[in-house]
């Protein structure tokens, strides 16, 4: 099977982390590994997902997450993030009072404006996870890369759950879409940071999540060749579900080819998708992205949380 190339980057330095792919490739199970691994070396970490069904919790062994920041694991919190909810937070924050927002917001018309509104509600979401990279130990924020002396991050690392592919890209853009068109104020200066920070490969990087098959092999392309166009670091490609090779390149061809026989059906289903495995890594290697391979799990669910612990060690 192959192995981690040496010289990757470690990913447990970067600040934020947004985990994408087609949707059904594990995604959310590389998010909990992930979030995994880099707490198992000291790293506090906030795990967020996008107003998804959740699953974290069953993954994590933990209570139930919503839209409340709780703790699920040893240096981990968890958050499943809902626009209403973090669209309250943030008012609540620039008005410095929740009377204040309530008697403002709290209303059917100033909530169907902002609805209304495109890229509000990923925002609200994106925002959210952004700011949270902002809060140091002492419950103050800063603009700064790194915290004032004496002081530190209260979350070392924000893990997004983010979306799937088409979705999740127009997630991305919508900072840069606020630096277009919002006036100045508190809105476009907090855009400007997280895009800053968002485009930084040394804090920031989007980590790509497919599966060794030919349709997300090709969606996993065009999804890198987008973000790249937005100007983001990709640091990590994680190809999901592997299977170990069983037979060779000339092997599988050859059973493949096999006339039908009752006693080879096993056989040749393999070596075809050992084919199509093969054809999709060919694929996938042009991109020239650190790759990391995660194993099929044939005696454990993903969903388990023993399998996240597992997976945690590949990453």
């Amino acid at each position: 099977m192959p192995t981690i190339p040496p010289q990757a980057a470690p990913l447990d330095n970067l600040r934020f982390v947004y985990v994408t792919g087609k949707g059904g490739v594990g995604k959310t199970t590389v998010s909990a590994a992930l979030a995994r691994a880099m707490a198992a070396r000291g790293r506090r970490v906030l795990l967020c997902m996008c107003n998804a069904k959740e699953r974290l919790s069953g993954m994590l062994g933990s209570q139930p997450i919503g839209p409340e920041i709780v703790h699920v694991a040893p240096n981990i919190d968890a958050v499943n993030m809902v626009p209403e909810k973090c669209l309250e937070e943030y008012g609540v924050l620039m008005l410095k009072s929740k009377t204040l927002y309530d008697a403002l917001f709290d209303n059917r018309y100033v909530r169907t404006f902002f609805n209304a509104v495109p890229g509000m509600s990923e925002w609200s979401m994106l925002g959210k996870a952004w700011w949270h990279t902002t809060e140091l130990l002492s419950g103050r924020t800063t603009d700064e890369r790194e915290p004032p002396y004496g002081d530190g991050w209260k979350y070392e690392t924000v893990i997004v759950d983010a979306p799937a592919t088409g979705h999740g890209v127009d997630m991305l853009k919508v900072p840069r879409v606020l630096l277009d068109v919002a006036p100045g104020g508190p809105l476009r200066r907090d855009a400007d940071r997280a895009w800053r920070l968002f485009q930084d490969p040394s804090h920031s990087g989007v980590i790509l999540v497919t599966l060794p098959e030919e349709m997300p092999a090709n969606e996993t392309i065009e999804l890198a060749t987008a973000v790249r166009e937005l100007g983001l670091p990709i640091p990590r490609l994680v190809v999901n579900a592997l299977l170990p090779p069983l037979f060779t390149r000339d092997q599988r061809a050859q059973v493949a080819e096999q006339a039908k026989d009752d006693r080879l059906v096993p056989a040749r289903a393999r070596a075809a998708r050992e084919i199509i495995q093969s054809q999709a890594m060919e694929k996938l290697s042009t991109l020239g992205i650190q790759t990391t391979y995660l194993p099929f799990l044939v005696t454990l669910e993903p969903s388990d949380p023993a399998a996240i612990l597992y997976l945690a060690k590949g990453l």
